[in-house]
């Protein structure tokens, strides 16, 4: 398949601070500009991220998918919220309301602190195994005929049938994290694995690992979406300018509670994407071509935290690197993300298409 890029929309304009979840409000006719922007720029997806604290992300899925005609939803959903069985019918509702688009991204929970906001008292390995479930069940329920039932460890329903199903019959789901539990699910049951910017000896080490858990279940390999923050500007030189001035920004962000009151969590991060994150930064402040860790430990490795800085060749470069190590999805963010969107669609995405379209009429390896 061919390689995507994915983007994330933001639904307000005051939402540019360091986590992906640190939206501070809505804004119906920010949100309306942001998703059509991802349209027009070419993006062929944008996650709709979930907290606790955030607009409530089915709706924003919804209203991004009304007013696009193109760019596919990715819709993150936390399995501990909504029962299954509503959640597949709503599922295939908004897959049919954006004319078989969506997404499915689920999310297991890397920290306890934030699950319990919204009263779930499962551990992490439990939260995962729950994920496995539920997602057996979304499907169940979307290829069913007829009636169905279900007992399981964390679910029980008899005879559940919906009159609504997913255009295309499933809607992909993604799973994501960097821990066992997360490859072992992720390898039996994900279309898509997402992972955050590492190296590229690192993020090569996730790519095997998941792909070992599904060569094993006898399944096909998931598709690698790996998350970075671009920084870029017309030469290295000035994009390393932006990028240190860039981190001041996130510093005083980090260091303003009011800001970042509901999604602050306390001590070293709880998940290993985080901690993996902060782990590499201690090793070094940049790897490989122009992967930058010091945005993940001024924001405690919050999200997907970590840039490539450069020109836009220098950035596409990057890109294409983790391309030949087998990541299919390309997931660039900004911390300016409106503008930054703007710019990445039209200084790099042609780019990184170009080359590809090139090695393709070529015949050309990586």
């Amino acid at each position: 398949m061919p390689v995507e890029f994915i983007s994330a929309v933001h639904t307000d304009a005051g939402a540019s601070g360091p986590a992906a979840a640190s939206r501070t409000g809505f804004d119906p006719a920010h949100l309306r500009r942001y998703a059509r922007a991802l349209d027009d720029g070419g993006f062929d997806h944008t996650l709709v991220a979930y907290h606790s604290a955030s607009p409530d992300a089915f709706q924003v899925a919804q209203f991004v998918a009304t007013h696009t005609e193109r760019v596919r939803p990715i819709l993150a959903h936390r399995p501990g919220v909504v029962f299954p069985t509503h959640a597949a019918r709503a599922l295939a509702t908004l897959d049919q309301i954006s004319d078989g688009r969506l997404t499915l991204h689920i999310i297991s929970g890397g920290n306890e602190e934030e699950q319990r906001r919204e009263g779930d008292y499962l551990g992490k390995t439990e939260r995962y195994e729950r994920s496995d479930e539920y997602i057996q069940i979304l499907r169940k329920v979307w290829q069913a005929d007829g009636p169905v039932s279900h007992e399981g460890t964390y679910f029980r329903f008899e005879g559940y049938y919906s009159d609504v199903k997913p255009v295309n019959g499933l809607v992909p789901i993604s799973v994501g994290g960097s821990s066992e539990d997360a490859y072992r699910v992720g390898g039996r049951q994900g279309d898509i694995f997402g992972l955050w910017g590492e190296p590229l000896k690192e993020t090569a080490e996730q790519i095997a690992a998941v792909n070992a858990v599904a060569d094993a279940a006898g399944r096909p390999r998931p598709r690698i979406w790996v998350s970075f923050r671009p920084i870029i500007a017309p030469t290295d030189e000035l994009a390393w300018e932006k990028a240190h001035r860039t981190l001041g920004v996130l510093r005083d962000q980090a260091r303003n509670t009011e800001l970042l009151r509901h999604y602050r969590t306390t001590g070293r991060p709880a998940n290993v994407g985080s901690q993996r994150l902060l782990d590499i930064a201690e090793r070094g402040e940049v790897h490989d071509r122009c992967l930058w860790t010091a945005p993940a430990v001024a924001t405690n490795a919050a999200g997907a935290s970590t840039a490539l800085v450069g020109s836009p060749e220098t950035v596409a470069k990057a890109l294409l690197d983790y391309v030949d190590i087998g990541c299919e999805l390309l997931s660039i963010r900004g911390y300016d993300p409106l503008n930054d969107a703007i710019d990445y669609a039209r200084h790099v995405l042609p780019l990184v298409r170009q080359e590809l379209a090139h090695r393709a009429a070529t015949g050309q390896a990586a």
